[in-house]
């Protein structure tokens, strides 16, 4: 059973940066790519980054891009999301997600989903 924890949550202000963790583990099928998605209050959960676990090709959500970062760590299993600059309509649920296939990311219904770290931007 795969398994997503995040970490790094937490409250910001206005400009400031933080950086979220996802620890993956107990995968036995590779694993084609591992995202970030967030969900506002209110909102549909939406697209923030991703990265391809081969060659480590990363694709970024118009709204992010310039102002986050995704990366990995293959010895640790871990991604990052290293997020500066931050506004106020950063403000959401941040989700890590792991993909198989390029099926699951090209519809973005990811197969394994993190419980989630709520940030904060506060002005």
């Amino acid at each position: 059973q795969v398994q997503l924890v995040e970490s790094g949550g937490g409250q910001v202000q206005v400009g400031g940066s933080l950086t979220l963790s996802c620890a993956v583990s107990g995968y036995t099928l590779p694993i084609y790519a591992v995202g970030w998605f967030r969900q506002a209050p209110g909102k549909e959960r939406e697209f923030v980054a991703r990265i391809n676990t081969s060659g480590g090709r990363t694709y970024y959500a118009d709204s992010v891009n310039g102002r986050f970062t995704i990366s990995r760590d293959n010895a640790k299993n871990t991604v990052y999301l290293q997020m500066s600059n931050l506004k106020l309509e950063d403000t959401a649920v941040y989700y890590c997600s792991a993909a198989e296939s390029f099926r699951a990311v090209s519809s973005e219904n990811y197969d394994y989903w993190g419980q989630g770290t709520q940030i904060t931007v506060s002005s």
